[in-house]
């Protein structure tokens, strides 16, 4: 018995080398695709006639959807950022999740709005609208009150009131880009099929210098946890999505910003509230209606344009958040169980379903019985030194590979954090991040896991940063 159990132990070491093995072979195999994509789309924006869609009276108009929940330190920054955009057609419709704070009253006062009568088509169900608030002074603007009942929701009635073919979410907490809607939007006219999701890129806006409601100076934050968590989003956006995006793989688009064909989502039947991660459950349907349908399209990711949004600078925020994301990704899953490995679906069937099942979703499990596993067996003298310094190198010196990469692959590229000091104090979060931040990410993903199996699926409220970004005080 005890030669057996021995044997196990050993057996399953050496399966958790595998894994790790293998995951890093999926992991450099995207960011060799993603780094031979991003370098094609350099050369090619250079060309690009996005400029010339600014005045095109062919682009199509977008509403731009910012839902608020108790967010008047912010709301005014960010509906002035959107309201700032390079577009030639579009409306801003904030939706007023019930706040309790001043947000609606900042909103009146800012803009000087006035309750107005509309009709309300509740074509997606939502709950009841309280009000609707418009100034002539700024046309593209309208408010809606409503009573509170969570991001999807609102999001549905801002789909109800829009009124243009595509719509773009945009969180409340963040900042646009000059050029980030029409850069979003330029594959979406250009593509010979129908582009019924496209996202862009999030970037960390803190640290950043505003003035007028626009990012004026790219720095860096102060924060150790915000610094882990830019590095984390260049290797997430930079290589992670632009891998998937070439094979049309794309699962996760950010709530944060991305552009969605409003008729395919009403066709869909719009955001489900019961998921935590409403936007990564919209997407997948999408996909499945789609194939289902055999109907052509596309769901888009694009490395250009920017959104800035805040991030949290605390664990217990941090914590939340990630918990949320990895339960949601739990819950997409389990609610497409069916597409996977069927043939019906295709390479969403047996290939990103998996991907985002295996690689994703049960990662951090791996990761941590992995640490405990090698480690005891290692101290147990079941395992070989040469065995914990292979260990040690797939799961630790590769991942700092992985995210030195993705600093490099910035650097460049796009370039958004100019200096020198920006890349070495990158590079150096690159390395320590895979020591205490990275396992402490797992550990939060973890817990998703068994929250999910006592039924607690409930959505986590995160409070972003700790202060306005510097210069946004300004008006």
């Amino acid at each position: 018995m005890r030669a057996f159990a021995v044997s196990l132990v050993i057996g399953f070491n050496y399966f958790i080398l595998f894994y790790y093995g293998f995951v890093n072979l999926i992991y450099t195999a995207l960011l060799l695709v993603s780094t031979v994509v991003i370098l094609r789309y350099i050369r090619k924006i250079r060309y690009s006639p996005f400029k010339d869609f600014i005045t095109s009276p062919e682009t199509p108009p977008v509403s731009i959807l910012v839902p608020a929940y108790n967010e008047e330190r912010v709301i005014v920054r960010t509906v002035g950022s959107t309201l700032a955009v390079n577009y030639p057609f579009f409306e801003v419709v904030v939706i007023n999740d019930g706040s309790t704070d001043a947000t609606l009253d900042t909103l009146i006062r800012t803009f000087h709005l006035r309750k107005v009568d509309r009709a309300y088509r509740n074509v997606l169900k939502t709950t009841p609208i309280r009000g609707f608030y418009y100034s002539p002074d700024v046309p593209n603007l309208l408010v809606v009150d409503k009573e509170n009942s969570g991001k999807a929701d609102s999001l549905n009635c801002g789909i109800n009131v829009s009124r243009s073919p595509y719509f773009c979410t945009v969180d409340a907490d963040s900042v646009l880009e000059d050029n980030a809607l029409i850069k979003l939007m330029t594959p979406t006219v250009e593509s010979p099929v129908p582009v019924v999701a496209c996202g862009g890129v999030i970037r960390a806006l803190n640290g950043i210098h505003m003035e007028d409601g626009a990012v004026r100076r790219i720095d860096l934050p102060r924060s150790s946890l915000a610094m882990f968590q830019i590095v984390e989003y260049l290797r997430a956006f930079l290589f992670g999505r632009v891998g998937l995006d070439a094979m049309n793989g794309i699962l996760i688009l950010s709530g944060a910003f991305s552009l969605f064909r409003k008729e395919s989502v009403v066709e869909a039947g719009g955001y489900r509230p019961k998921n935590v991660t409403e936007d990564m459950e919209l997407i997948t349907r999408l996909h499945r209606r789609a194939i289902e349908g055999k109907a052509p399209y596309a769901i888009k990711f694009i490395s250009d344009p920017v959104c800035w949004t805040e991030v949290p600078e605390s664990l217990k925020m941090l914590g939340r958040q990630r918990r949320r994301w990895h339960l949601g990704l739990m819950q997409s899953i389990v609610q497409n169980r069916s597409a996977l490995f069927n043939p019906r679906y295709g390479k969403f069937g047996w290939v990103v379903l998996p991907y985002y099942l295996f690689i994703e979703l049960l990662s951090p499990v791996v990761e941590l019985i992995g640490y405990v596993a090698v480690v005891l067996s290692y101290l147990f003298g079941l395992l070989s030194v040469e065995f914990m310094l292979l260990f040690f190198a797939l799961a630790v010196l590769y991942g700092i590979f992985l995210s030195t990469a993705s600093v490099f692959l910035e650097e460049v590229t796009y370039r958004r954090y100019p200096r020198w000091s920006h890349l070495f104090r990158l590079l150096f979060y690159g390395v320590i991040e895979n020591f205490g931040y990275r396992q402490i990410n797992s550990f939060w993903r973890c817990q998703a896991f068994l929250k999910y199996l006592v039924g607690m699926r409930k959505w986590e409220y995160v409070e972003k940063g700790k202060n306005v970004p510097r210069g946004a005080r300004r008006s």
